[in-house]
């Protein structure tokens, strides 16, 4: 995961009064597990998988976190047009 996503699961645990703990309860993951992932730890800190990293490599995307049913996130590039790959 890179470095915003990491900082907007923060800010959204913040935001909603949440701890890591708490996340890790809910997410069924040990509290070392999540703050490994957040921390981009040692075993790399939840990285993508390198067939979904080779996916948006070659097609110039990047992930991103945005709340459920949000319309604030970046409109998706098509092929051809600025930000996509022909």
């Amino acid at each position: 995961m890179n470095d915003a996503i990491r900082a907007a699961i923060d800010e959204h645990l913040r935001e909603g009064g949440m701890t890591r703990s708490d996340l890790a309860r809910a997410t069924g993951k040990t509290p070392q597990a999540i703050t490994r992932a957040l921390n981009g730890g040692k075993d790399g800190g939840g990285q993508v998988p390198g067939i979904w990293a080779a996916m948006l490599e070659a097609l110039g995307l990047e992930l991103i976190a945005v709340p459920k049913g949000s319309t604030s996130h970046p409109a998706t590039p098509t092929p051809g047009s600025a930000g996509g790959k022909a």
